[in-house]
């Protein structure tokens, strides 16, 4: 089968968001205080990036009404989230000052001041290292500080939906 081939552009950006959408990603929610409390952001735009130092990266939307908040925030946390943890990540995705979590579960709070969510597959407690231009998004990279994880199946992002992994051997 063929690809039909186009240029990204205002007349293709609903065709460029669908061929952006079939590249399967895991799913976080990105923890910090703000100026008016605990603030939260679901997001797919997650990546390592350096070992030594260890350093990480996400890219908020700049349209994005909490933006300004993870912009400027010196620290954060990035949550990766298990299968079982749709509901929290669209819970996030819908607003984010609502700490009252999905299925009674409690958040935690870090030395910075930093939510921390309870179940989540990965963990890492970051401080702000920098900020680059990214479009319509921001590259926001993190320090790691601290992180935790667990082996469970991952809640995958695909095609604008969750959904799961499903490993085959061979």
């Amino acid at each position: 089968m063929d690809l039909d081939v186009f240029l990204p552009g205002p007349a293709t950006e609903r065709q460029f968001r669908d061929a952006l959408g079939a590249f399967s990603t895991g799913v976080t929610v990105i923890t910090t205080h703000s100026a008016i409390g605990p603030l939260a952001i679901t997001a797919n735009s997650f990546a390592s990036l350096s070992l030594d130092p260890p350093l990480v990266l996400w890219s908020p939307a700049k349209a994005s009404r909490r933006f300004e908040a993870f912009a400027a925030a010196p620290h954060f946390a990035i949550h990766v989230l298990a299968a079982d943890q749709a509901a929290l990540g669209g819970h996030f995705a819908r607003q984010g000052h609502d700490f009252n979590l999905p299925d009674g579960q409690v958040a935690s709070v870090n030395a910075q001041g930093v939510p921390i969510l309870p179940g989540c597959l990965a963990v890492f407690e970051c401080a702000f290292e920098a900020c680059h231009d990214g479009g319509d998004h921001a590259i926001i990279v993190g320090r790691v500080l601290a992180a935790r994880h667990r082996n469970a199946a991952p809640l995958v992002f695909h095609a604008g939906r969750f959904g799961q992994f499903i490993a085959k051997d061979g």
